[in-house]
């Protein structure tokens, strides 16, 4: 039960954050934006370090020396991922403006979907390592990586739907909505996948820290920090950073 909850938890942030379409008349308040964004960054990070990276290290002491070499591995798989499908995004946005056709609702759910995936797996992979045996990942480290990406989904939800206002407010939410579905749905397919290949978790871990990490260097940061108002962001990351740290090592 605690499983499934931890699974849906980041639909709930894309769903709030898009619900915030029904009830803002104009877009996020941007120093609103930038300290959920930096909150967000801080959070992740921190999870990837002591409920990704350092579990996935944990579990490879067996290779004595070469306990890094599976974190390595697996977070430079999840970083070269990430970066192959922001290439793929931008290429697919580049042609559509060179034929002068409107993004649409399409184009939209299929770059956030793109980017959704990794971080449904992240969710999958944690709670993952809380069903396998002798893994040192606990359901409050997994929650805490569900919740991270949640935070992260908040602000996500409500750029994707306060766009589509003009569309209705009602589809505006449909949409925001329907864009986070991919999580839990990646999640779960990650689950049933990691428990049948436990031996692989210490690369899943790294991949999914990989994966998180890209997100928050590439889109949450430079949003969060650029131009004016950007103490409001690192004030966030820090913040976002010392909960998640004290939160994992007291729940570990």
């Amino acid at each position: 039960m605690d499983i499934a909850i931890g699974i849906l938890i980041p639909f709930a942030g894309t769903t709030l954050g898009a619900l915030s379409v029904l009830f803002l008349r104009k877009e996020m308040p941007v120093v609103v934006n930038r300290i959920l964004l930096g909150f967000a960054s801080g959070v992740m990070v921190a999870a990837s370090v002591w409920s990704l990276l350092l579990p996935a290290i944990t579990m490879s002491e067996h290779l004595g020396k070469l306990a890094f070499l599976p974190a390595v591995m697996g977070f430079a798989v999840g970083i070269l991922l990430l970066l192959g499908i922001d290439c793929l995004v931008n290429r697919i946005s580049e042609k559509n403006e060179k034929k002068k056709i409107s993004k649409g609702t399409f184009m939209l759910v299929l770059a956030v979907t793109l980017h959704n995936i990794p971080e449904g797996m992240a969710v999958g992979v944690a709670f993952a390592g809380v069903l396998a045996k002798n893994s040192a990942v606990t359901i409050g480290a997994a929650m805490i990586v569900s919740m991270g990406i949640a935070i992260q989904n908040i602000p996500e939800g409500a750029v994707i739907s306060m766009p589509l206002r003009e569309k209705g407010k009602g589809k505006a939410f449909f949409i925001g909505t329907l864009s986070g579905i991919v999580e839990p749905i990646a999640s779960g397919i990650t689950l049933l996948m990691t428990c049948l290949v436990s031996s692989i978790l210490p690369y899943l871990f790294a991949f999914a820290a990989g994966a998180m990490i890209f997100v928050v260097i590439k889109e949450l940061l430079p949003e969060a920090t650029s131009k004016e108002n950007s103490y409001a962001g690192t004030i966030g990351f820090a913040v976002g950073f010392l909960i998640m740290m004290t939160l994992d090592v007291a729940l570990s």
